[in-house]
């Protein structure tokens, strides 16, 4: 799974690019137009920029959902709780998004979605430090000996400190520039604790919610299928 690792779902950099440009495919398939040799040609730098600017708007979107609906007051009889909530939610929903974008690509022979993963996890991250600071901050008053206190006898806040934790040198690394210091086996080692990361979150989700658990129960669904695809597709590299 070291080859693989589902970090790069999450923060890894761009590699897809490199790959759609040596891709060649039958005249009218695939990313962009043939040419005559029937080698794809990339997307206009234009048109690069446009979807690139539609997956910023698409992370940006629940926030400023979240934000209006705090204005309007649509936030429930504890709007502080489930405004935390709600962005920790997302958070996850990006890694989950993030951790599919490998398995779309291959499954739907599209190499140039992997250009997503970096952004879509560092926006994830983004939405986990906001979730963490409207705790601190909103519900705790940056009242740094109750938050301890919470860490040590509130599992599902324990195991959320330490998915932040451990995502934080994930985010740091996340740039091209990091795989060739720490060299890419040391890199694609230290991203592959998304794979512990991720469960962390779906857990301290579920710990979390009161009384529906089906919410979380979906989300652990969700991750159980695209960590059953990579396990399967390594048995399948082992094979062939």
């Amino acid at each position: 799974m070291a080859r693989d690792p589902l970090s790069r779902s999450a923060t890894a950099p761009p590699r897809g690019e490199h790959l759609a440009r040596r891709r060649s495919s039958p005249s009218g398939g695939g990313v962009g137009k043939a040419d005559g040799g029937g080698r794809r040609k990339r997307p206009s730098k234009t048109q690069d920029n446009l979807v690139y600017a539609a997956v910023w708007l698409a992370c940006f979107a629940p926030l400023a959902w979240l934000a209006w609906r705090g204005v309007s007051g649509d936030l429930g009889a504890n709007p502080i709780e489930a405004l935390i909530r709600q962005i920790g939610v997302w958070g996850l929903r990006l890694l989950l998004v993030g951790l599919a974008i490998t398995p779309a690509a291959r499954i739907l022979n599209k190499p140039r979605l992997v250009r997503f993963r970096r952004t879509i996890g560092l926006f994830a991250f983004a939405y986990v430090c906001l979730h963490l600071l409207t705790y601190i901050g909103v519900d705790l008053f940056f009242d740094w000996g109750q938050l301890w206190k919470d860490i040590l006898k509130r599992p599902f806040i324990t195991l959320g400190m330490a998915g932040f934790v451990l995502l934080i040198p994930l985010a740091v690394t996340s740039t091209n520039g990091w795989v060739i210091r720490l060299g890419r086996a040391t890199w694609q080692r230290l991203h592959g604790l998304i794979y512990l990361i991720v469960p962390l979150g779906v857990v301290h989700y579920y710990l979390l919610v009161k009384a529906d658990h089906r919410p979380p129960l979906v989300y652990a669904a969700i991750l159980a299928v695209l960590l059953g695809w990579r396990v399967w597709e390594a048995w399948a590299r082992s094979r062939a």
